[in-house]
């Protein structure tokens, strides 16, 4: 019976999401005041800070980077992809890995243009914002597939999607708080990716706490799971990760812009044990 009520609350997130607009959600979350890159305390900026100096302070390296729930953005693999030679992004939706493969295979029609922030990176990592072409051709190599992924599921992409080893790197963002029901969905689906990483290797992690919706489009009303700190360490401890950093955002009341409820940002830095 438990068992039932945990498929049916899976189903019913999945179905929440089938009128999902990429458009619409990178129109709310990353445009200003949330993207505003004149800002010290603007939210995306603080973000890119954080994966910029965690993916150069050395320990995470390796040969594969997978990117868990990408959703139609890019800005989370915009430093790592200068670390790794091999990048994955994965998505549930095919509306968003049609988005992502627009860009990737430069069609032109995508829904934002990510010039700001490759031109902010470039910046963080010492180089002139004019760099960033370079950028997207890196990004553009790098860049091997765009899987989907089911972070509900036991084994969360196709078996033969990894190398045997698994990932030598994942980083995922507001994925799976905003697709789990419940605090024990959210840690099983954390235990579900860790399989994909090989031992020792390095889960770079940013959500939202305390957030309990969020629009994904216009009336599009969907419930997350309202986490606290103290959960997002317990989880990670339950799923076999060692938490080396744990770094927290609280929003300033400007960019409490009304398309969410969240009320601060974490930034985790773990090691799979």
């Amino acid at each position: 019976m438990e068992e039932k009520g945990r498929e049916n609350g899976i189903a019913a997130m999945a179905a929440c999401y089938q009128k999902f607009d990429p458009a619409a959600y990178l129109q709310y979350n990353y445009t200003p005041p949330r993207a505003d890159f004149a800002r010290k305390d603007s939210i995306v900026p603080w973000k890119l800070a954080c994966l910029h100096r965690a993916f150069t302070e050395g320990d995470v390296s390796g040969e594969l980077l997978v990117d868990i729930g990408s959703g139609p953005t890019l800005y989370q693999v915009m430093s790592g992809c200068e670390v790794f030679n091999k990048l994955i992004l994965t998505d549930f939706l095919e509306i968003n890995r049609q988005e992502l493969r627009r860009w990737l295979q430069d069609e032109g029609g995508c829904s934002l243009d990510w010039t700001p922030y490759l031109e902010h990176v470039c910046k963080l990592e010492g180089r002139r914002p004019s760099a960033w072409p370079e950028k997207v051709a890196r990004l553009r190599r790098v860049i091997v597939d765009i899987l989907p992924i089911d972070v509900h599921c036991s084994q969360p992409l196709a078996p033969d999607a990894l190398p045997l080893a698994g990932a030598d790197c994942l980083v995922s963002c507001f994925c799976l708080e905003s697709v789990s029901p419940d605090l024990p969905a959210f840690t099983r689906a954390l235990g579900h990716i860790g399989k994909l990483l090989r031992p020792g290797g390095h889960l770079l992690l940013i959500g939202a706490l305390g957030e309990s919706y969020y629009f994904g489009g216009p009336g599009v009303r969907i419930p997350v799971v309202p986490l606290n700190e103290a959960q997002v360490c317990d989880s990670l401890k339950e799923s076999g990760f060692t938490l080396i950093r744990l770094e927290v955002y609280t929003l300033p009341q400007d960019m409490r812009v009304g398309v969410d409820d969240v009320t601060g940002v974490f930034f985790a830095k773990a090691k799979k044990d």
